[in-house]
C-alpha cells in the first residue's frame, strides 16, 4: 500500500534506495554510483525535512525545489546501475524508478500550488 503522507513517502524511498544499493555488487564503477546515488538520495531527505520547517514560503519553495533536483539525480543514478548491471536487479530498478518519478511529480506540484497560492515568483 502506498503512502501518501509526502514525508513519509521520500522516507520510504530513501530507505529502498539505499537497500537496493547495498544488493548491487561492488565493483569500482558501481562504487561510484552507489556514492553518488547515496549522496542525491539522502539530500532528498535532509531537504524535505528542512522544507518542513522553514518559516516562509519562499524558503519552503527553495528547499522543494533542491527535493526534485536531488530526486531527478537518484532516479538518474538508479537507471544508470540498472544499465549496466545484470537484469537480475532491473525489476527493483524499474519499481524504483517509478516511485521517484511520482514523487518528483507530486513535489513539482506541491511547488507549483505553493507559488500559485502565495503569488512568488521564480
Amino acid at each position: 500500500m502506498k503512502k501518501y503522507d509526502i514525508h513519509d513517502r521520500i522516507f520510504s524511498f530513501i530507505v529502498r534506495v539505499i537497500e537496493f544499493l547495498n544488493k548491487i555488487p561492488k565493483t569500482p564503477t558501481n562504487l561510484v554510483f552507489i556514492n553518488q546515488c547515496t549522496r542525491s538520495a539522502t539530500s532528498m531527505g535532509a531537504n524535505d525535512q528542512e522544507a518542513d520547517g522553514t518559516q516562509t514560503k519562499k524558503d519552503f519553495v527553495h528547499m522543494y525545489t533542491i527535493v526534485r533536483k536531488e530526486g531527478k539525480e537518484t532516479v538518474y543514478w538508479v537507471k544508470l546501475i540498472e544499465n549496466t548491471n545484470s537484469e537480475r536487479y532491473r525489476h527493483e530498478s524499474w519499481e524504483i524508478v517509478n516511485e521517484g518519478n511520482e514523487i518528483i511529480a507530486v513535489v513539482s506540484t506541491i511547488i507549483k500550488n505553493t507559488l500559485k497560492s502565495s503569488k512568488l515568483s521564480k
